[in-house]
C-alpha cells in the first residue's frame, strides 16, 4: 500500500513538473495593482473630463453635444485610454521580468510565445472592433467591447499560464455583458473590471505566489 502511495506521489509530481515546463508561470500580481490602479486614475480623468458622475449614465452628457465637442471628447477618451495602456504594459513587462528571473524562468521562450500569442489574437479582433465602434461614433459599446474581448482573451490565452487568469477572464466577459446590456453604464463596468477586478486578482496573485 505504502509502495503504492510512493508512486501516486511521484506521477503527482511528474505531471506538475510537466505543467509548469509547458506553462508561464511568472507572471506579477503586483503588475496586475498597477493596472487597475492605472485604470481607476485614467477612469476618473474621463469622468472629470466629460463632468460626469459614476453613477450616472453617460450618455446623458452625450446627447445634444455638437460634432466638434464629440469628437474632442472621442480624441481626450482615446488618449486616456492609451496612457493607461502604456502604463499598465510597463508594469507588467517590469514586474513579470523581475518575477521570472528570480525563479529562473525565460522572459522569452516557446511558452511565453504561446502565451502572447494566444491573448494577442482576441485583443487584436478586439481592437478593430473598438475602431469601427468608435468610427461609427457608438461609444456606448466601446468600454463594455473591450471587456469582452480582453475576458476572451485571457480565457484563451489561461492554458499556457496559471489557471486563475481564466477565472479573473470569465470576470471581465460577464462584466463586459452586463455593461453592454444597461448601455450608458459601461464606463462604470470598465472601472469595476480593468480597476477593482484587477486590484482584487493582483492581490490574490501575490498573496498566493509571490510572499
Amino acid at each position: 500500500m505504502k509502495e503504492k502511495e510512493q508512486h501516486l506521489q511521484q506521477l503527482t509530481e511528474i505531471r506538475d513538473m510537466m505543467s509548469k515546463s509547458s506553462r508561464f508561470i511568472s507572471l506579477s500580481g503586483l503588475s496586475g495593482i498597477v493596472a487597475g490602479l492605472s485604470a481607476i486614475a485614467g477612469a476618473t480623468a474621463a469622468y472629470m473630463y466629460v463632468n460626469a458622475s459614476p453613477l450616472v449614465q453617460m450618455r446623458d452628457y452625450v446627447i445634444g453635444m455638437d460634432g466638434m465637442y464629440i469628437s474632442s471628447t472621442l480624441l481626450f477618451l482615446i488618449m486616456d485610454a492609451i496612457a493607461v495602456l502604456v502604463v499598465a504594459l510597463g508594469a507588467g513587462i517590469f514586474f513579470t521580468t523581475r518575477n521570472a528571473r528570480k525563479k529562473g524562468q525565460s522572459i522569452w521562450d516557446a511558452q511565453v510565445r504561446r502565451l502572447l500569442g494566444n491573448l494577442a489574437l482576441p485583443l487584436g479582433i478586439g481592437a478593430v472592433f473598438c475602431a469601427i465602434l468608435l468610427y461609427h461614433k457608438i461609444i456606448f459599446l466601446v468600454a463594455p467591447a473591450t471587456l469582452i474581448f480582453y475576458g476572451l482573451a485571457l480565457i484563451n490565452a489561461s492554458k499556457y499560464t496559471l489557471n486563475d487568469i481564466r477565472y479573473l477572464g470569465i470576470a471581465e466577459v460577464a462584466l463586459g455583458l452586463a455593461g453592454a446590456l444597461f448601455l450608458g453604464y459601461g464606463l462604470l463596468s470598465w472601472v469595476i473590471g480593468f480597476g477593482v477586478l484587477h486590484i482584487l486578482y493582483g492581490s490574490w496573485m501575490y498573496m498566493k505566489y509571490e510572499r
